[in-house]
């Protein structure tokens, strides 16, 4: 992923938008052509201050034969992103663009154990289930035990030691209070999820270089 310099972003931001997010695109280096795949994830630092996900695939997903006893792969997750129309921003000779944040993870990717299975989906449940509190959370161990057994025998888990990071928040840090601020409202305006989550990175942004009072 080409990352601008404006925009980039180390590890200590990066890991807060992976864990917040835990979805993306995990794609291997199959023989013919690039394999993909949409999935949940965990990732978690390693002792020595590295990066490993933890994830899954139906055993009928062939993507999982493609990585035998290791293979390159890559992860990329995105947050939420938005158009920024010109017009927005009060000034002249300006050009469309468009908002985002992405993190890529690239590194060796290896098959674990079946019998690790069980674990993955406790501990991916678990963090999906504590985002719903007060509802009571959801263990496999609500399951009969057969169907439960069945259905973990039904995935491939997968990990993906990372070897390097690219991440960069594209929020238009580089723009004058002026720009910022019509950037801001123009998405407000607009009302959906993603343009509201943007203004709302775009205001804290604002809040930061320029000392506006937050919201």
């Amino acid at each position: 992923m080409y990352v601008h310099p404006a925009f980039k972003i180390d590890l200590a931001e990066a890991l807060p938008l992976l864990r917040a997010r835990a979805f993306g695109l995990f794609v291997v280096a199959a023989p013919d052509a690039p394999f993909g795949v949409h999935v949940p994830f965990l990732v978690d630092e390693t002792p020595d201050g590295g990066l490993r996900v933890h994830l899954h695939v139906a055993r009928a997903n062939p993507i999982h034969t493609h990585i035998g006893a290791g293979c390159k792969a890559l992860l990329a997750c995105q947050g939420p992103d938005a158009y920024i129309s010109p017009d927005w921003y009060g000034v002249e000779n300006q050009v469309p663009t468009w908002t985002y944040e992405a993190v890529h993870l690239t590194g060796t990717a290896r098959l674990l154990l079946r019998e690790d299975n069980l674990l993955h989906v406790d501990l991916l449940s678990k963090e999906f289930e504590t985002r719903l509190l007060p509802k009571k959370p959801w263990t496999s161990d609500k399951m009969d035990r057969k169907k439960r057994d069945a259905m973990t025998t039904a995935i491939v888990t997968i990990a993906l030691d990372v070897e390097s990071l690219e991440a960069q928040k594209k929020l238009n840090q580089h723009k004058g209070e002026t720009e910022l601020r019509g950037a801001i409202a123009g998405l407000r305006g607009r009302g959906d999820a993603a343009s509201v989550a943007i203004a709302e990175r775009m205001q804290r942004n604002g809040e930061r270089k320029f000392g506006w009072t937050p919201d």
